[in-house]
Formats: C-alpha cells, sequence, structure tokens
C-alpha cells in the first residue's frame, strides 16, 4: 500500500527544534582548562546522539500521521470508554438470560444464545496495532489471514465471565462466524476460543460461515430447537440480514425500525476499524487508501458539518 507523508505540525517541530537547539552551559572549570576540549566533544557526541533519535521520531511521526485508523485504535487500545461498552453489553445480555430462566418452564424449549466472535467475544487489538505500526488503514484479509492463528487475541472485558455464566445455568451459546482461512478455519477459531478459556466449543456449537455472509439461516437452524434470548454482535449484519446495505441513510432507517430490540433481544458492542459501516460508505469492506477513498471518507465524517456562522 502507498505511504503518503506530510510534513510534521508545526508545534510539535518548534518543540523538537527548541530541544536540539538549547544552549548548555560549561562548568567553569572546565572552560578554563585542558578539559574543555573532553568535554566539548562529549557534549558534541550527545547532541548528534540526540539529532538521531529526534530523526528517527521525526520518520516514524511523518510515516503514520496520516494513517486513517489512527483514532479508532487508539480509541479501542485505550479508552476506559471502549471496555465499560462491553460490560455494559455483556450486563444488559445477562438481564435477558435472567428473565428468560425466571420465566422458563418444564418442557419449553432448552435457552440459548448466539455471539458474533471478531470484537464481540475476542478482542483484535494487537492486529489493528500492527497495521497501524505498519501504516495500513483500512482492514487487510491477507495480514488479517496470518494474524489469526497465532492466538494473540484477548477476550473482550465481560465475554468470558458471560458466556461461563451461561454455561452455568444451563443455557447454551452458539458462536456464528464468518471466516475464511482455508480449511483450517474451523480449527484456527476453536483454537482461538479454547485459548482463552471459553467453553462449548465443538461442532455443534461453533459455526464458521466460509463461503457466506448472511447468518440469517445458521440462526434459524437453531431457533428450530432453542428459545435463542438474545443476539450479540458489533455489526448489524450479525443481527438481521436486511441490514446488508450498501447505503448510509438505508442502513440507519432499518435500525430505526428495530430500536425497540437493541439492549434487548439485539445486544451490540463497538467497533469503530471495520465492518459493513465501512461498506455502506465505500461499497466494500476493504477499500483502497486511495486520494478518492480519503475524499469519501472526508464527505462521511463531514456528513453534518457546522458552516460557521
Amino acid at each position: 500500500m502507498k505511504k503518503t507523508t506530510q510534513r510534521m505540525p508545526s508545534l510539535l517541530s518548534a518543540l523538537l527544534t527548541s530541544t536540539l537547539m538549547m544552549p548548555v552551559a560549561l562548568p567553569a572549570s572546565a572552560q578554563s582548562s585542558g578539559t574543555f576540549n573532553n568535554t566539548n566533544n562529549n557534549i558534541s557526541n550527545s547532541m548528534n546522539n540526540t539529532n538521531t533519535t529526534s530523526k528517527k521520531m521525526i520518520d516514524k511521526f511523518q510515516q503514520h500521521n496520516d494513517n486513517l485508523l489512527i483514532s479508532a485504535v487508539a480509541w479501542k487500545q485505550t479508552a476506559a470508554e471502549y471496555k465499560a461498552l462491553y460490560y455494559q453489553a455483556f450486563n444488559m445480555a445477562k438481564m435477558q438470560v435472567d428473565l428468560a430462566l425466571a420465566k422458563h418452564q418444564a418442557g419449553d424449549k432448552p435457552l440459548a444464545v448466539i455471539s458474533d466472535l471478531d470484537d464481540t467475544l475476542l478482542n483484535a487489538s494487537n492486529y489493528w496495532g500492527y497495521m497501524i505500526a505498519h501504516n495500513h488503514a483500512f482492514f487487510d484479509d491477507p495480514i488479517w489471514d496470518e494474524w489469526v492463528p497465532k492466538n494473540l487475541y484477548t477476550a473482550t472485558p465481560g465475554a468470558l465471565d458471560f458466556v461461563t455464566y451461561c454455561q452455568s445455568k444451563g443455557v447454551d451459546v452458539f458462536y456464528v462466524s464468518n471466516r475464511d482461512q482455508g480449511e483450517k478455519t474451523w480449527q484456527y477459531a476453536a483454537g482461538n476460543l479454547t485459548h482463552l478459556g471459553f467453553p462449548f466449543v465443538d461442532k455443534k456449537h461453533l459455526i464458521m460461515q466460509r463461503d457466506a455472509s448472511n447468518k440469517e439461516p445458521a440462526q434459524q437452524k437453531i431457533m428450530e430447537d432453542y428459545d435463542v434470548v438474545a443476539l450479540l454482535g458489533d455489526n448489524l449484519n450479525d443481527f438481521q440480514r436486511k441490514y446488508y446495505s450498501q447505503n448510509v441513510d438505508e442502513r440507519a432507517r432499518l435500525m430505526e425500525q428495530d430500536k425497540a430490540l437493541f439492549g434487548s433481544k439485539f445486544i451490540l458492542m463497538p467497533n469503530p476499524t471495520d465492518g459493513h459501516w465501512i461498506r455502506a460508505i465505500f461499497g466494500e469492506s476493504e477499500p483502497k487508501d486511495t486520494p478518492e477513498n480519503r475524499q469519501r471518507f472526508i464527505e462521511a465524517a463531514t456528513k453534518s458539518a457546522w458552516n460557521g456562522k
């Protein structure tokens, strides 16, 4: 992917320049004796080292300061609010489980929860950190396919507690995910889950869709035998196929129709880096980093904008 560099902002430039140009006061003895030359050489070496370090800082800054993912990934990596939204989501999911358990009677269908994997139960911040470090501006399938088998995921906040709680209450959890890493797709996903201690990792509960993005057939098949308490996902398409639209306003309109379901039947997780919201803007989930797509991103970000008057 072509890297685009920009000038370093003037404030950072000024700070670095002022550091490099700061005068160094010498002891009087050093100024008036033969030790001056040695002291001066030490200062010169120190300044050269500082120049080299600062140049590396500048080069790294210039290499990455225009990456479209920076703010989103920084938020995912550091924001307490990001984690809190997961706890909030799993708290709501647990409430739905408890309500269903309270109403459940002998002879009723067994209870179940259906969940997505990536950015719902599994946190891929390590992948996104790599993307920033190597200046990739959008999701990249080949890099993802190489990263997934390494089991570098962490569990999203509250995820493992929620799934094990369901298990303790006799509520099944089904994992339905769209991935394709070839013939080992299922094994890789199973490894990701077992590595973190998730239960229900078997052929019945772990459903990997390599050739289809529509989750509804798999969900409906589960619903034939189970009373599904809630669906968990980070993408509207994790809940219903109708959201699979390439129009931003249409997705919003369809979501508004189901607003009463969010927080009850549909439990939504935060994901500012990728998903079908990207597809709705660009017409594809993995757009190229081109001037045209950057302009389209700017237009999306200024869809509503104060004119300054």
